[in-house]
C-alpha cells in the first residue's frame, strides 16, 4: 500500500472509539485484535490481501450508520462497509484500517407487501433466509447469486451479484426497485420505491447498485418478487469439443426456449470434479459439458422443453444427454458443477478465482488461449461458468511443486494476459465478483480512460472527503 495514501487518514483514537460507542452502544463496538481478526479479510487470500481494521462497529439502525459516517467525515477516518464477507474481490477489506462497519445486526424483514409483490429487507438479511421466506408464499427472489446460503442482501446489491439463473432471470439489480442509502457524507435518502417504472431524473439507485460500497452504505432495500416456478428439470449434456457445446446456446434460444441456466464446464473442470466425486459419468470422452435447467409453472411444458433441448443437442453432436428425472438425479448432475472449485482446492489451495465475461459466442475462443497460458506459466487453468451470459470462472491454479515466489510472479503476468485477451474478445474483467482491491490495477490498465475518468468524477462528487471504502475499484490519485 502507498504510505502517502495511508497517512492521508487519521487514526481511530480512544476518543473516537468512545464516540462510536455512544452512537452504537458499547456492546456493538469491537477493538480487540482477537475479535476483529475475522473482519480483516473476505474470501480472497487473507495472507495476500488482508488488512486489520482499527475498530469494528455493528450498528442496528440507519440513524446510527449515518452518525458514524458523519463522525468519520469530521475526523477523516476511512469506513469500510461489510456484509457477510463472502466476496471474492477484496471489496470489504479495510485497506486503510479505520472503521469497519458491519451490517450483520441489521437483519430484519421490514415489510412483506404481497399486494405490490415486494419485500422490504434490511441489508444484513441473509439471502437464503429471504428466499425461503418468500417461497412459503409462492414467491421468488430471482436475482440471487449461487452463494445465497451465506451472502447478505446488502452485499448482493453492492456487487450487483449474479449467478447461474441470470440467463433467464437476470442479476440482483433487476429486482431492486428501491433502497435506503446512507450517503458518504452521512445523509439518509430513499432512492426509488415500490415502482415498476420511474424516470424522474437520474436513476441514482442503479448507480449505487454494483458500486461496491464506494458511493454509500445501503441499509434497506425494496426487492421485487415474482411467482415461484413450481416445475423444473435438468439435462447434463456431454460434447466432444467446447465449440460444439457453446454453439448450442444460440440454437436453443432461437427455438423460443429460454432455459433457467446453461452452465459450461471444460474438460479439465469435468475430469477434476468427477474424480473428486467418484462420479461414473463417461467424462473421459467429453471435451465440454453443458448443464441445462428449465423451469416454469407447468410440468408438462417443462418436460416438453427439456425433450426439445435434448433432441437438439443430439442432432448437433452431443455424445450423451442425461435427463434428471427426480431430485436425486438433479443433485447428482449439479454436484459436478458445484464441486469444481472444491475439487481444485484439494489439488491445490493456492488459486486465483476469476470471473471474466465475454460475448457468449466467444467462449470457445477463450479455451485454446487458456491452454496456451497454462503451458506458458506452468499452472492449471480450468474454465467453467455461465454459458448463457458469457460469464466464466477461468481459475489460475498453482501446481503444488511451484515455489510461491514463482507463483506470485506468474499469477500477475498470466492475469494481465488473460485480461488483455478478454478485452480483445469484447469482454470485461469481472462479470459478477467485482473489482475491489484485487483487480484494481488491471482495471486501470484496461478500462477506457474516459470511462475511468467519469467514474472518478462521480466518486469525488459523492464522497468529497474520500472516506467511503477507499482504495477500491480505482485510486483517485490516478485521475
Amino acid at each position: 500500500m502507498d504510505a502517502h495514501a495511508r497517512n492521508a487518514y487519521s487514526a481511530v483514537t480512544p476518543r473516537i472509539a468512545d464516540a462510536v460507542r455512544k452512537i452504537a452502544g458499547a456492546k456493538n463496538v469491537l477493538v480487540d485484535d482477537d475479535k476483529i481478526q475475522a473482519y480483516s479479510h473476505d474470501e480472497t487470500n487473507a495472507e495476500k490481501y488482508g488488512h486489520m481494521p482499527e475498530l469494528v462497529v455493528l450498528p442496528t439502525k440507519a440513524e446510527q450508520v449515518a452518525e458514524i459516517v458523519k463522525l468519520a467525515n469530521r475526523e477523516h477516518i476511512p469506513i469500510t462497509p461489510r456484509g457477510a464477507g463472502s466476496g471474492l474481490s477484496g471489496g470489504a477489506i479495510p485497506l486503510f484500517g479505520g472503521i469497519l462497519l458491519s451490517l450483520e445486526k441489521m437483519n430484519k424483514i421490514v415489510e412483506f407487501d404481497t399486494a405490490n409483490m415486494v419485500i422490504v429487507a434490511e441489508a444484513g438479511v441473509v439471502t437464503n433466509d429471504l428466499a425461503n421466506l418468500v417461497q412459503e408464499k409462492g414467491l421468488f427472489f430471482a436475482g440471487y447469486p449461487m452463494s445465497l446460503q451465506t451472502c447478505m442482501i446488502g452485499g448482493n446489491i453492492a456487487e450487483n451479484a449474479g449467478g447461474g439463473k441470470a440467463v433467464k432471470y437476470g442479476v440482483t439489480g433487476r429486482y431492486i426497485t428501491g433502497l435506503e442509502l446512507v450517503t458518504p457524507t452521512g445523509e439518509i435518502v430513499w432512492l426509488g420505491g415500490k415502482l415498476s417504472k420511474d424516470v424522474s431524473g437520474y436513476d441514482l439507485k442503479q448507480l449505487v447498485i454494483g458500486s461496491e460500497g464506494t458511493l454509500g452504505i445501503v441499509t434497506k432495500a425494496i426487492i421485487k418478487l415474482i411467482g415461484h416456478p413450481t416445475a423444473k428439470s435438468d439435462l447434463l449434456v456431454l460434447f466432444k469439443t467446447a465449440r460444439q457445446a457453446i454453439d448450442m446456446v444460440p440454437i436453443i434460444m432461437s427455438k423460443g426456449i429460454v432455459p433457467t441456466s446453461i452452465e459450461f464446464m471444460d474438460q479439465l473442470s469435468i475430469i477434476t470434479s468427477c474424480r473428486y466425486l467418484n462420479e461414473s459419468l463417461p467424462y473421459e470422452e467429453a471435451g465440454a459439458m453443458l448443464l441445462i435447467e428449465v423451469d416454469g409453472t407447468n410440468q408438462d411444458q417443462v418436460e416438453s422443453d427439456l425433450i426439445a433441448i435434448g433432441d437438439l443437442c443430439e442432432e448437433h453432436g452431443a455424445i450423451e444427454v442425461y435427463v434428471a428425472e427426480d431430485r436425486n438425479t438433479m443433485e447428482r448432475i449439479w454436484n459436478v458443477r458445484r464441486n469444481i472449485a472444491e475439487a481444485f482446492k484439494v489439488y491445490s489451495p493456492v488459486q486465483s478465482l476469476e470471473d471474466i465475461v465475454v460475448p457468449p459466442s466467444s467462449i470457445p475462443e477463450i479455451i485454446p488461449e487458456l491452454e496456451v497460458l497454462s503451458a506458458k506459466y506452468g499452472m492449471k487453468i480450468p474454465c467453467y461458468g455461465h454459458a448463457g451470459d458469457g460469464n466464466l470462472h477461468a481459475t489460475l491454479v498453482k501446481e503444488p511443486s511451484m515455489p510461491m515466489e514463482t507463483w506470485h510472479t506468474a499469477e500477475v503476468a498470466c492475469l494481465r494476459e488473460l485480461y488483455q485477451i478478454t478485452r480483445r474478445l469484447g469482454g470485461k474483467i469481472s462479470g459478477e465478483h467485482g473489482i475491489g482491491m484485487k483487480r484494481k490495477s488491471y482495471l486501470k490498465e484496461l478500462a477506457d480512460p474516459v470511462e475511468l475518468k467519469l467514474m472518478q468524477g462521480i466518486k469525488r462528487a459523492w464522497d468529497p472527503n474520500t472516506i467511503m471504502n477507499p482504495g477500491k475499484i480505482f485510486d483517485l490519485a490516478d485521475a
